[in-house]
């Protein structure tokens, strides 16, 4: 955990690591409430930490979405 930049751990600590590193390996979110043992989706939420990178790269795939010829001709027909 020292190499990951928490010197002092917490058991909780490890609770939001596993479930954002879940996360970012694409297991769904009703999974994580599942495994996490929370009643609300909205609790897990309040779990995820997503690291910039994941930030990043979600605005670069809308920003994909939004250059897409195919999105720019269904715009189009509306």
């Amino acid at each position: 955990m020292t190499k990951l930049g928490s010197e002092h751990p917490r058991h909780h600590d490890l609770r939001h690591t596993g479930l954002t590193w879940m996360a970012d390996a694409l297991v769904p979110l009703h999974h994580l409430r599942k495994t996490a043992g929370h009643g609300s989706l909205s609790t897990t939420q309040r779990y995820l930490h997503p690291n910039l990178s994941a930030i990043t790269g979600a605005g670069e795939l809308l920003a994909q979405h939004l250059r897409s010829p195919k999105r720019a001709h269904l715009c189009a027909v509306r």
